[in-house]
């Protein structure tokens, strides 16, 4: 594993912690999932203090997921008190999301770190360009009936929320608003998706990454546990006040801002793939 002197451990905890106070204040004000912040952040923190470049993003998103578990929890509670999960749904679906972010853990071993960088920043960049958009896309006026259709959809977002270290509602929410779903029932049931994904994703991370060398101390596989101690409380503390906050400012601006930078942060990531 790679050790960290003292004086980059002082400067490394109050990034993180950092980190997990900008995240919580934009998932309490926007909506967003923290995994889609905490991924690249943690990606340039590890590169600052130079974690090899293969195993840098690897870890970034294994930490990632393990930031998701408690969260996801939180937000679900929160979530059904107030109705907004559809249970059926969860139900249906979340077979194959646990089966496709299963496999999506396990495919970290065999894919390099620019192929999950290229992953990430294409479909960030996706994201960004659907936030950004003044009308949401609208494919049908409701879910394909064939359950097996349903099945495909929830894998392929499994296997690739996986991949991207976040949980359910980056991928999944716009892909249920597409078919028509109702769009607080989406955000609702994601909290449940989220939790469905990264526990398995998780696990395959751990396992991908278990005998790796490079590694930052404390780490179990690809993910790091003080990095993971250091973001996770400041983002459930801070979420509070973003969601206070987006009362008395207009998200919808707030989201265009938070799009544009997401899309740099994506184009920054593929440069680094495709520049090298």
């Amino acid at each position: 594993m790679t050790a960290f002197t003292v004086q980059q451990l002082i400067p490394f905890a109050i990034a993180l912690v950092v980190t997990g106070a900008f995240t919580g204040v934009l998932a309490g004000l926007l909506g967003v999932g923290g995994g889609i912040v905490i991924v690249p952040v943690l990606f340039v923190i590890f590169e600052l203090f130079d974690l090899p470049l293969e195993t840098a993003m690897h870890i970034a998103v294994g930490t990632s997921l393990l930031t998701i578990i408690p969260t996801s929890i939180a937000s679900m509670r929160a979530h059904n008190r107030r109705g907004a999960i559809d249970w059926s749904l969860v139900r249906l679906w979340g077979p194959f999301l646990f089966f496709g972010a299963a496999l999506g853990g396990i495919a970290s071993r065999f894919l390099g770190g620019d192929y999950l960088k290229a992953i990430f920043g294409i479909l960030a960049l996706a994201v960004a360009i659907n936030m950004g958009m003044p009308r949401k896309l609208i494919l049908a006026d409701a879910l394909p009936k064939r359950r097996s259709l349903q099945g495909a959809m929830s894998a392929v977002i499994g296997f690739f929320s996986s991949l991207m270290g976040i949980g359910g509602g980056t991928l999944a929410v716009p892909t249920l608003t597409a078919f028509s779903f109702p769009v607080h029932r989406a955000v609702g049931s994601a909290s449940a998706f989220g939790l469905i994904i990264s526990v398995p994703a998780m696990a395959g991370f751990i396992w991908s990454g278990w005998d790796v060398a490079g590694r930052p101390p404390y780490s179990l596989g690809y993910v790091n546990l003080v990095a993971a101690g250091l973001i996770v409380p400041m983002s459930m503390i801070m979420a509070r006040y973003g969601a206070s906050l987006a009362h008395s400012l207009k998200p919808d601006n707030l989201k265009r801002v938070f799009a544009a930078f997401l899309a740099i942060t994506a184009l920054r990531m593929l440069w680094t793939v495709f520049s090298a």
